[in-house]
């Protein structure tokens, strides 16, 4: 997810898949970015670049598998070797559930806090029976 600079309810669903490096960008109702034709849009170049800050470019670039050259190696390196394979612009209609799901969490925030279990976190399946 990536917030949109000009419109603070907007938010874009962006994508690139490892190895193929193909792409997608679209906005929270759907509508395909308009930067994102037959190149990376800057949604898509600012979550690089944020992955690149929060792991490193070693490790994003292992994880895309781009081949990155070069000395100091940066966020514009991984962009660069991901473009110059002219990537495909990919399928967005995953999109859709992947804001679902955003939208899903943030409503969490909205909860006033508590210690209570909320049921739909229960990732661990119980060891008791159930009477």
């Amino acid at each position: 997810m990536v917030s949109s600079g000009s419109d603070i309810g907007r938010v874009y669903v962006s994508s690139v898949e490892a190895g193929s490096f193909a792409f997608a960008c679209s906005t929270n109702n759907n509508r395909p970015c308009g930067g994102a034709r037959g190149w990376f849009c800057n949604h898509i170049r600012a979550l690089i670049g944020e992955a690149v800050l929060q792991y490193g470019v070693e490790r994003v670039a292992r994880y895309l598998k781009a081949e990155v050259a070069g000395e100091a190696p940066d966020a514009d390196s991984v962009t660069h070797a991901m473009t110059a394979t002219r990537p495909a612009q990919g399928d967005s209609s995953a999109a859709a559930q992947v804001f679902s799901r955003f939208l899903l969490h943030l409503a969490y925030l909205e909860l006033a806090p508590s210690t209570a279990p909320l049921a739909e976190m229960q990732w661990f399946p119980t060891t008791r029976a159930v009477a």
